[in-house]
């Protein structure tokens, strides 16, 4: 992945995860220097719109319109010779531990994603099979615990919280719960691939925070292959 695309995400991350969209869409607009009169008319917009939007005068925007800013914000960076873009190199290195990531044109049913990768579940609170999954991330977990630190975290939430996070070459399972637990925000589902074994705490942890733990032993290409394909149909 390159630095544009991770930037760009951790953008849409930090915003749409955000409890104050508004103000997170006015840092990177300073960050980026640019005016809102010249994001406005990378937009077509008037800049009252954006005003309103950092001020919280307008509904928080929509991931269309987010992304359409961080767009406008990347495009006039590149005229003026990737100055910002470039400060952010390092972070390709800090997502070394994601292996794939995508985001749904449409929320699909956490029963439905769970069918689809021939998930067994091993949490006993169903409440949490009514949650919706807006994409995934896979995750491997030994690159993870190395490289990802917990302010990189927000990269495993793309654009949504609303998601599945899958983790990989799990020994034990324990650490992956503990990391979702003690994080804020949380995944729709975590799922693991073909563990070694799975602690019973992290079964435990699972439903004290109503998070579908899950098993899948498809072959890990495979899993993305239908992964992926969910989001096709």
């Amino acid at each position: 992945m390159d630095t544009k695309t991770a930037l760009a995400e951790k953008i849409a991350g930090e915003i749409t995860l955000s409890p104050k969209p508004g103000k997170t869409i006015r840092k990177w607009r300073n960050i980026f220097k640019v005016s809102q009169t010249e994001l406005a008319q990378y937009m077509h917009l008037s800049p009252s719109v954006i005003s309103d939007y950092e001020a919280g005068r307008r509904k928080s925007p929509g991931i269309q319109t987010i992304k359409k800013i961080i767009e406008a914000l990347i495009k006039i960076d590149e005229e003026r010779g990737e100055k910002v873009i470039h400060q952010y190199d390092p972070i390709v290195k800090s997502r070394e531990g994601i292996i794939d990531i995508q985001e749904y044109p449409y929320a699909i049913e956490a029963e439905d994603f769970i069918r689809a990768i021939d998930g067994n579940i091993l949490t006993s609170n169903k409440e949490g099979l009514k949650k919706k999954i807006k994409g995934f991330t896979l995750v491997d977990s030994i690159k993870a615990i190395k490289n990802i630190t917990p302010a990189d975290y927000v990269y495993l939430y793309g654009w949504s919280p609303e998601r599945a996070l899958i983790f990989t070459s799990i020994q034990y399972g324990r650490s992956p719960m503990i990391a979702v637990r003690v994080h804020p925000v949380k995944p729709s589902i975590v799922v693991y691939h073909r563990p070694a074994s799975v602690d019973p705490l992290a079964v435990k942890l699972a439903d004290r925070e109503i998070i579908p733990l899950v098993v899948t032993k498809l072959p890990l290409d495979e899993l993305k292959k239908r992964m992926r394909s969910l989001g096709e149909q």
